[in-house]
């Protein structure tokens, strides 16, 4: 692509790069200069304008940009993707409905390199999506950009983005109560919430005594496809009420402990098929905490074991909260 300042004569056919007022009229960058546009441009007075002129081998902006999406995304219905027209060198991929975003980095990577003026940008792995929301944006800078450069983009970063949308369709909770304990009610209300963001229901909602036993059989008869453990009293440790009862239940407790806070004090773990969540005394507020993660990635199937937790420590989730009761700032 040729880019610079031409003749005003010498402009038909050429992209208009910066926008100019011409008398009335105001003509936008972007735009493909015609013998009026010239006409226009004359008469106000302009001897000279900046252009940009394709050359031989180059892809307009929209062009490049369309090219770019059905690359990253061949089939948007089975990626939960809506991809849109191509506007001034830009596509965006929109959520379909809700879920979670998975991409190939190392291929977003590749993709990223190849050309300065060839771009996208992302949400963070598996970042939770509600419907229209924006996964990933297409933008080609340049007016134009040589197509064998849009082609090897195109090639290394086949499918690279999609939405892993919930496998899963009703969750139950089961909720213990202590005396003197938080009220229930807004705690219930918050997971709701969550539950209800990834499409799924809550139709089982159990309150029990704060002892191994009673959580035991409400566990075995929570019914649900994903089973929720919300404790009066904060699980400390991995022999504790919450995860006894789950092993007492014939269940089993994979990681008790994660990386990230809010939310130290989750623990996750199986009952037959059915994944079993020991949520962190933060989950009580709507406030973003590691049980949001780790329940959308549980909800849409993606996998959730000790080691991907372990993961989320190095830049995830690091949030000061007030009732905290030793604050990680310093007050003085």
């Amino acid at each position: 692509m040729k880019f610079g300042s031409v003749p005003v004569d010498q402009a038909a056919g050429s992209i208009l790069a910066h926008s100019v007022q011409a008398g009335d009229k105001k003509l936008r960058k972007g735009i493909s200069l015609t013998a009026e546009h010239q006409e226009q441009l004359a008469a106000a007075g302009y001897s000279s304008v900046t252009v940009a002129r394709l050359e031989p081998g180059d892809c307009h902006e929209d062009k490049a940009a369309e090219m770019l999406a059905e690359a990253l995304v061949p089939d948007p219905s089975a990626a939960a993707l809506r991809v849109t027209k191509p506007v001034t060198g830009r596509v965006n991929l929109l959520a379909d409905g809700p879920g979670v975003a998975v991409l190939d980095v190392a291929a977003l990577e590749a993709f990223n390199l190849v050309n300065p003026m060839i771009t996208v940008a992302t949400v963070p792995q598996y970042q939770q999506m509600g419907a229209g929301s924006m996964v990933a944006t297409i933008k080609v800078i340049s007016y134009a950009v040589p197509g064998g450069d849009v082609l090897e983009a195109s090639r290394l970063a086949q499918g690279a983005v999609r939405l892993a949308t919930p496998i899963y369709r009703k969750a139950g909770l089961v909720v213990t109560d202590i005396p003197g304990g938080p009220p229930n009610e807004k705690g219930i209300a918050a997971i709701r919430g969550r539950v209800e963001a990834l499409g799924m229901e809550m139709p089982d909602v159990r309150i029990v005594p704060h002892q191994t036993e009673a959580l035991a059989t409400a566990v075995a008869e929570t019914k649900g496809d994903v089973v929720m453990i919300l404790t009066g009293s904060a699980t400390s440790d991995e022999m504790d009420v919450a995860p006894e009862a789950v092993r007492a239940a014939g269940g089993q407790v994979g990681r008790f402990g994660m990386p990230v806070d809010p939310g130290n004090l989750l623990f996750i773990g199986s009952l037959g098929q059915k994944p079993v969540i020991g949520l962190p005394g933060c989950a009580r507020s709507p406030a973003l905490n590691g049980a949001d993660w780790v329940l959308s990635r549980v909800a849409c199937g993606i996998r959730t074991g000790a080691a991907d937790i372990a993961g989320m420590g190095v830049g995830g989730l690091l949030k000061e909260i007030p009732t905290r009761p030793q604050p990680r700032a310093s007050r003085r």
